[in-house]
């Protein structure tokens, strides 16, 4: 059984991202030759589907972080 990204049972936000990762796999390029890579090494759709929901949420991740962060003035 896999768990889901957000431990805090966010399904808003596990339905946003869930959202984020059809969308690439239909009309981004990038994502497309991700897929057609993993494809070819023997995963299938939803295990691709998995491991990019993870890098999308550490994108999430990393842009929100730097977002929060109070300006440094010289």
């Amino acid at each position: 059984m896999r768990h889901r990204l957000n431990c805090g049972r966010d399904r808003a936000l596990n339905r946003a991202i869930h959202a984020i990762a059809l969308v690439r796999m239909r009309s981004c390029l990038r994502t497309r030759a991700y897929a057609a890579r993993r494809t070819a090494a023997g995963k299938t759709t939803r295990e691709i589907r998995r491991c990019l929901k993870h890098h999308i949420a550490r994108e999430l991740y990393r842009q929100l972080s730097q977002s929060m962060k109070p300006p440094t003035n010289p």
